[in-house]
């Protein structure tokens, strides 16, 4: 690195005569006029779209199952579930036309409800704070943004359209941007059934490059139905409905993997609100639960959750009559908890957690009562779940001792995490904790990439040594055993369980070739194994990085795969020079800042139902080889044909 060369210092002396020389001063620009011109009063609508995540949450491009477009879409299959618990209309129809063409998709809703109101059609999809839903006699539960939700569709779709029908009059209004384009009321020529139909059209401005993912939204449509029993859906000529409830949606995640059939419960209507739970233990590690209000899934939990994991306990000591620990209780207990209240009260407008602190006493003594009940009626349930909670104590009995024994080695090694390089704010540290990452990655060449070019406050950096052990079908102890795998629980803060973890995003940092997707698979067997619950509440990704660099004297551009290195090519002209990175490595820090910055590229590892976990782990990382490698074989010359 050359070295500045310091300006020699030179003195000068002042003799009396000399005249000292002004010292020029940079103007300092006009400070800008503040007064009545500057104030700004913005329509609900335009407000709306210029501070859209006040409303929607994260905006995306439909590559998560939390982004903004499938907001949207919740947002207006949620009027049609109010009519439904209102007792109006059983089923409700999703289209999504071209959904496979990027900032094309064009989304129809329709249910058979009681219709807006014709002479309010135009109120209700475009004025804030104008709705039904603030009336109980008419929306006694209702699930969505309470007089906000359609209008935000309304203001950040380029096209938006709404038709209501009632006793064979109609009333429709068209919207662009939330700008009112036409309207028009009448009589219909033939008989067509109540209700009200949505149409729209995702903002390509807003919502860039964005593409429905339609896994995602049938995953979303079929949990409407677990949590409406009697309610048909249907999501491009697919048919979802259930007649059980959160049991079929728990029997759907767990099935055969149950010690015991799922526990049921289902209240009845009070002032309080109602409860719905299923339950049932596994030997899986860890807990798994599924939380819902008024029809929300609820990912980070809330006052519901809390409160039935202790009326859970409450109920199991005093059936057997023993103070058994809540950890030796819920260790492999999979449930499900649904519940409706007249005035829920979420901790952020995307209602990921519930706040109420009033619902704490009724839902642990009806679930307590439940629990109870149930175990008298199922004597046979009962020994199996006894059984596990006595193979639970026995586990973590040696588990703790195991615990201690690596702490006492991680000491002697040194005081500080090996291998990590830490970032300034956490997960606990509230809203600066929101964007933690820790990047885990192979070899020191890569992190080296990443340390030079990471945000030092929100950026950590974790690097393995080579690959890491085949955690399959071992017991939890040996995790501790292994010196690697423990620094790196160390460093994510989950050594005594998941409550504990530090960063928001866990982000699986390897090489893309065969290596690197080895040291892949390994880490989320190690996840899926022992951690269910990151990946399940959306911890764990993978990052994307470029194949290739197309460039000239004059333009770079970084390709994630042939089609894109293809395409920039062909704009490029051929007197380009494409380069393929083999590693992380390879790529230089100022490049690497690029490519884990505000543009990052992140796959969100996904499980679509617990009970296919065991299944794939034992099929990939189990001791099945001729299996393993006839699937291989098969695969590749079906390839090479």
């Amino acid at each position: 690195m050359p070295v500045k060369k310091q300006a020699k210092k030179t003195t000068v002396k002042k003799t009396a005569t000399a005249k000292a020389k002004p010292v020029k001063t940079a103007a300092k620009p006009a400070a800008p006029v503040y007064d009545e011109s500057k104030i700004k009063t913005l329509s609900s609508l335009e407000h709306i779209r210029l501070r859209t995540g006040m409303y929607i949450g994260r905006l995306g491009d439909g590559s998560n199952p939390d982004d903004g477009i499938y907001v949207l879409l919740k947002e207006v299959i949620d009027n049609g579930i109010d009519e439904f618990i209102m007792g109006n209309g059983k089923v409700i129809e999703t289209v999504i036309k071209d959904i496979d063409k990027p900032g094309k998709a064009i989304v129809k809703v329709r249910d058979y409800g009681r219709g807006i109101p014709l002479g309010k059609l135009v109120e209700c999809v475009s004025v804030i704070n104008t709705g039904a839903k603030y009336n109980d006699d008419v929306f006694q539960f209702s699930v969505g943004l309470n007089g906000v939700g359609t209008k935000a569709v309304n203001a950040l779709s380029v096209h938006f359209r709404v038709v209501a029908i009632r006793n064979g009059e109609f009333a429709e209004a068209i919207f662009e941007r939330g700008k009112l384009k036409s309207d028009r009321k009448g009589k219909l020529k033939e008989k067509i059934k109540d209700g009200t139909m949505v149409e729209f059209m995702p903002d390509p401005e807003i919502f860039k490059d964005y593409l429905f993912n339609a896994e995602f939204i049938e995953k979303r449509v079929q949990n409407y139905a677990y949590l409406n029993a009697g309610l048909t859906l249907t999501f491009n000529g697919s048919k979802f409905v259930s007649s059980r409830g959160l049991y079929d949606l728990l029997f759907e995640e767990t099935g055969d993997d149950g010690l015991y059939p799922l526990g049921y419960y289902k209240g009845q209507h009070s002032a309080s609100g109602q409860l719905e739970i299923a339950f049932t233990h596994t030997n899986n590690y860890g807990e798994e639960y599924f939380s819902f209000v008024n029809g929300q899934f609820t990912s980070d939990g809330g006052t519901h959750l809390s409160a039935f994991k202790e009326g859970f306990l409450k109920g199991i000591q005093v059936f057997f009559k023993k103070d058994y620990r809540s950890e030796d209780v819920r260790e492999g207990t999979t449930a499900a908890i649904a519940i409706k209240l007249k005035n829920p009260v979420f901790e952020s407008q995307t209602k990921n957690k519930l706040g109420n602190s009033d619902i704490r006493t009724w839902i642990v003594q009806e679930t307590r009562n439940a629990v109870e009940d149930w175990l008298h009626k199922n004597p046979e349930a009962c020994k199996k779940l006894e059984q596990k909670i006595v193979a639970n104590e026995s586990l973590r009995t040696e588990l703790n001792a195991v615990k201690k024994e690596a702490r006492e080695a991680a000491k002697k090694i040194a005081l500080n995490i090996p291998k990590l390089k830490d970032c300034k704010y956490h997960l606990e540290d509230g809203e600066d904790g929101e964007e933690s990452t820790i990047f885990i990655t192979e070899g020191d060449s890569a992190a080296g990439s990443l340390v030079s070019s990471r945000d030092v406050m929100t950026q950590a950096i974790f690097a393995l040594r080579g690959k890491v052990e085949n955690v399959y079908g071992k017991k939890r102890a040996a995790i501790y055993k292994n010196e690697q795998l423990f620094n790196m629980m160390m460093a994510l803060g989950i050594d005594n369980d998941i409550e504990g973890l530090r960063y928001a995003k866990i982000v699986l940092a390897t090489d893309a070739d065969f290596d690197g997707f080895h040291i892949r698979n390994l880490l989320l067997t190690f996840f899926l194994s022992y951690f269910e619950e990151l990946v399940t509440a959306g911890h764990v990704f993978i990052l994307e990085t470029p194949l290739f660099r197309v460039r000239t004297k004059k333009e770079t551009r970084y390709c994630y795969n042939e089609k894109e290195r293809d395409e920039a090519a062909a704009a490029l002209g051929s007197a380009c020079e494409i380069t393929r990175f083999k590693g992380l490595g390879e790529i230089s820090p100022k490049e690497f800042g690029q490519f884990i910055g505000d543009d990052m590229r992140i796959v969100p590892v996904s499980v679509n139902t617990l009970k296919q976990v065991p299944q794939v782990l034992n099929f990939y990382m189990g001791k099945n080889t001729p299996e393993r490698r006839e699937y291989i074989m098969k695969n590749l010359i079906e390839d090479a044909g």
